[in-house]
């Protein structure tokens, strides 16, 4: 694979999008020792410089065929990238806390073409499966909240929505409605129940009317005989 060196250096710092940055120890390869450097990860190139303002890297690890794991017997929080096969070199980083170390771990595993291509490859699986599939998407609009619901077919028939009705007039009276009518109760009585009872005080207020005016007419003392 060539690789040119002058295109690479541009597009270390080019404006590229970065997919993370920051600093890292790095330890040597003949002097065992860490040197701090300045790490930018672009796709599956892997950049240190020794100064965060520099325009030219130091070197570039290119993230194929290799594995990145922890780094055993080491004081820092140190990991590995491990290039399987013979004569391959491991780089060996510390970063400086554990949350850092566990996050350039993770970018680092997932920079790969080889995982992209999985990944691409487990996502394009799924969509074969969903579309193969007899299930259906629909929407749900409860209380005007929007929420995914998947029906199966096949498995049940469609059910007709209920039929049930509802008497208007059976409900609850409050205090902003008018009584209903099965409220309202009717009187049966005779006619002589209602002469009795309405005819009598009307012949009493009548005959009391009349004689007080013969009272003032003829001076008279005794009253009429009422009903």
């Amino acid at each position: 694979m060539k690789i040119n060196e002058k295109n690479l250096s541009a597009y270390s710092t080019s404006t590229s999008p970065v997919d993370k940055e920051g600093w890292l120890c790095k330890r040597g390869e003949l002097n065992k020792g860490y040197q701090k450097r300045w790490f930018v990860l672009k796709g599956n190139l892997l950049f240190y410089f020794d100064r965060k303002s520099d325009k030219e890297p130091l070197g570039v690890v290119i993230l194929e065929g290799c594995s990145i794991e922890l780094a055993e017997n080491d004081d820092q929080f140190s990991f590995k990238i491990i290039f399987h096969g013979p004569n391959n070199r491991s780089y060996i980083l510390g970063a400086d806390s554990q949350e850092s170390m566990e996050q350039w771990m993770k970018s680092l595993a997932c920079a790969s073409y080889d995982y992209m291509k999985f990944m691409v490859a487990d996502l394009q699986r799924q969509l074969k499966e969903l579309e193969e599939s007899p299930a259906r998407v629909t929407l749900q609009v409860p209380n005007n909240q929007v929420t995914i619901k998947k029906e199966s077919s096949g498995h049940s028939s469609p059910q007709p929505p209920p039929r049930g009705r509802n008497n208007p007039f059976n409900k609850p009276m409050n205090s902003h409605q008018s009584p209903q009518r099965k409220d309202i109760v009717s009187f049966r009585k005779t006619f002589k129940e209602l002469h009795n009872q309405l005819g009598r005080p009307i012949l009493r207020d009548r005959n009391e009317w009349r004689f007080g005016l013969m009272k003032q007419e003829l001076n008279i003392q005794e009253p009429l005989i009422t009903l």
